[in-house]
């Protein structure tokens, strides 16, 4: 499914970044949340990962639902994983685009990557 990926802040992703390796922040921050009309199109259930790829690279994520959230866009909470698929152009204004990333998404049976492992893979 093609969607656009938007990131942002949360709460629990704003209370863990006091601690970024701490079990609080990397829950919130691996994963990504749809529509429940994506979810279900999806054939997702609870437990269940996500590959996203984008122009930038990929990243696995848990999926979750935001019902506030239109068909057709993906939302991931600011961290590591959104950051794998952000491009690195600033466009002049020194932040990368964490708005508006055309992704695709597709249900797998990867696992989500701990920091670690993220950090060592890279793009």
């Amino acid at each position: 499914m093609k969607a656009v990926m938007i990131s942002g802040r949360t709460l629990a992703q704003g209370a863990g970044c006091e601690d970024k390796m701490s079990p609080l922040y990397i829950n919130e921050v691996s994963c990504c949340y749809l529509s429940e009309e994506d979810y279900r199109a999806l054939g997702l259930s609870d437990g269940m990962n996500l590959l996203l790829t984008s122009p930038h690279g990929s990243a696995v994520l848990r999926a979750g639902v935001d019902r506030g959230l239109p068909q057709g866009m993906v939302f991931i909470p600011m961290g590591p994983w959104a950051n794998m698929l952000t491009g690195t152009d600033t466009k002049g204004c020194g932040m990368p685009g964490f708005k508006g990333v055309e992704v695709e998404v597709t249900p797998t049976d990867e696992k989500v990557l701990d920091i670690r492992e993220l950090m060592l893979r890279g793009r």
